[in-house]
């Protein structure tokens, strides 16, 4: 009875275990998030308090950052700003404290609308084509399919700096630079590579069977491709569109070599924010939060997905 009693399974791991587990990947946790609360807590500082040293803790809250972020401003003199009719709304409040007046709005708001459509309209492309592309080297014999699957994968290999200067002097012939068409272009061939292999493994692992059971029945290849196969790889469709959507929305080299107005995002637009005297921490800081919420708020949507896709793939045989 006492050895039954003090058996335990070789699979379960022991409390013990559990406790030392659960306390590592907390610590990796609060430590991963130390540089985004620190982000956010410069961004509600005041200019001088966010370069003091050492460095507050404690401080006054304030939506400086956030204000020099969407506007602009210019100095005035204390007359003219005693002339002005009461201020109205936050931002007009805090300016005016620093002898200022708002001009107009900042080019944050373009420069984060196309960073929303270059990423996303890569990300669907890469994923549209990948799908395709993994589905053709899946289920069909394709001459020299490995040679042509690692000659994909090695365009990710290649360093983006390698590339940069024939792209540029190719964009600048076709007329794509600084255009939202010319970057989706580019992060959809970049991520395409991504795509093919990260599904190619997931539809693998999807039985022939359920097609060929749906062909029987009536079903064209492409009715079967979309009703049997598409629904069986959301997991891997999921977890390949984050990855991809992470790359696009975070790029800088590409973008700072070949955007400069129009076309613009948020990465190569958030270091150049300057305040009197040199950078605008605050406001950088405030940009850098804000651009972190898409892409924080599309991972945890796909979190489900983005795990079983991770941890299993798609249907086993």
């Amino acid at each position: 009875m006492s050895a039954a009693n003090t058996a335990h399974s070789v699979v379960e791991p022991s409390l013990n275990s559990k406790r030392i587990a659960g306390t590592i990947v907390v610590l990796y946790a609060l430590i991963t998030l130390i540089p985004l609360v620190w982000i956010f807590l410069t961004s509600i500082k005041s200019p001088p308090d966010s370069i003091s040293y050492p460095p507050k803790i404690v401080f006054t809250p304030s939506l400086e950052g956030y204000c020099n972020l969407f506007t602009t401003r210019t100095r005035q003199t204390p007359d003219y700003i005693a002339s002005l009719p009461a201020p109205v709304g936050t931002c007009d409040e805090v300016t005016r404290k620093r002898n200022m007046v708002i001009a107009g709005p900042s080019n944050f708001v373009p420069r984060f609308v196309n960073s929303l459509v270059i990423a996303f309209g890569s990300t669907f492309l890469a994923v549209f084509l990948g799908t395709l592309a993994a589905y053709g080297f899946s289920r069909f014999k394709v001459p020299l399919a490995d040679d042509l699957l690692f000659f994909i994968l090695s365009t990710r290999m290649m360093p983006p700096i390698a590339v940069a200067i024939p792209i540029y002097l190719m964009y600048r012939e076709l007329g794509l630079s600084d255009t939202a068409l010319g970057m989706i272009l580019l992060y959809t061939a970049v991520n395409v590579s991504l795509a093919v292999w990260l599904l190619k493994g997931f539809i693998d692992e999807i039985p022939r069977e359920y097609e060929e059971a749906a062909m029987i029945d009536g079903y064209t290849r492409l009715q079967a491709f979309r009703k049997v196969v598409l629904p069986q790889a959301t997991t891997g469709i999921a977890a390949t569109a984050i990855f991809c959507l992470i790359f696009a929305w975070n790029e800088y080299a590409f973008a700072a070599l070949l955007t400069s107005g129009e076309a613009q995002t948020a990465p190569p637009f958030i270091p150049t924010i300057i305040g009197e005297g040199g950078q605008d921490w605050p406001a950088v800081a405030a940009g850098t939060t804000i651009f972190l919420i898409p892409i924080l708020v599309f991972t945890i949507l796909l979190r489900k997905q983005l795990l079983r896709g991770i941890t299993f793939g798609a249907v086993r045989k």
